[in-house]
């Protein structure tokens, strides 16, 4: 009995199918590498001439420095400085801020400052003639003029000099008697001036003179004789 083999087991049928299929395969695998590492040398050689190419066209950049803006001088601050004063000092100058938000409904106080005048006080009246004259030690005006000729010393410069004459002096009785005011009308020589003058200031007092029962200033005058003998 003869062998005979299968149809769809036999192998040898295919061989030439799977040969071509094989070729096929291998071919392609080729043909593949081959494109791949041909593109990318050329990418590589194209990248490496634009590298080139940008490096020499590149031109160097000079970096400016930059200007730094200049800051103004710094102005000092003045500070300043109140003084702590305790409220019971009194501070002569005082003043005073307006404020915006005041109300002006609040009450005002005023102060109202009394301004005295010194009242000058008004020089008595000076008589020359009143009721009743002064007298001196019971005697009138020419009774003081005696006793102010008893009492004058000639000044010893004048006496050498041979100086003489007639001082006309003029002088205030006061209300309580006494002598002021005394006066040289008309001189002679400032030596027998003064001594005239010295011995009427040196009068005791006299009994003052009266208007209306009221004691009041009298004005005198007397001369006083300077003599050599």
């Amino acid at each position: 009995m003869e062998i005979k083999k299968n149809d769809n087991v036999n192998l040898e049928k295919r061989k030439g199918i799977f040969l071509q299929l094989g070729l096929v395969i291998v071919l392609s695998v080729c043909l593949i590498a081959f494109e791949w590492t041909t593109g990318t040398r050329k990418d590589n050689v194209f990248d490496a001439g634009v590298d080139e190419a940008i490096e020499e066209d590149m031109i160097p950049i000079t970096e400016m420095d930059e200007m730094q803006p200049e800051t103004p001088p710094e102005v000092p601050k003045v500070t300043e400085i109140f003084e702590i004063v305790d409220d019971n000092v009194a501070i002569e100058n005082e003043i005073l801020f307006e404020d915006d938000e005041a109300d002006f409904d609040d009450e005002i106080q005023m102060y109202d400052f009394e301004v005295t005048e010194e009242e000058e006080e008004e020089e008595e009246e000076i008589f020359v003639v009143v009721e009743d004259m002064p007298t001196f030690r019971g005697g009138d005006v020419n009774k003081f003029r005696e006793w102010v000729q008893q009492r004058i010393k000639y000044p010893q410069i004048a006496a050498e000099n041979g100086i003489q004459g007639k001082v006309f002096i003029m002088f205030v009785v006061e209300p309580d008697g006494s002598v002021s005011n005394v006066t040289i009308l008309r001189g002679v020589d400032p030596a027998l001036d003064n001594e005239a003058k010295r011995v009427v200031e040196n009068s005791p007092k006299w009994s003052p003179g009266k208007q209306r029962g009221a004691p009041v200033r009298v004005r005198f005058s007397i001369t006083v004789n300077f003599q050599l003998q």
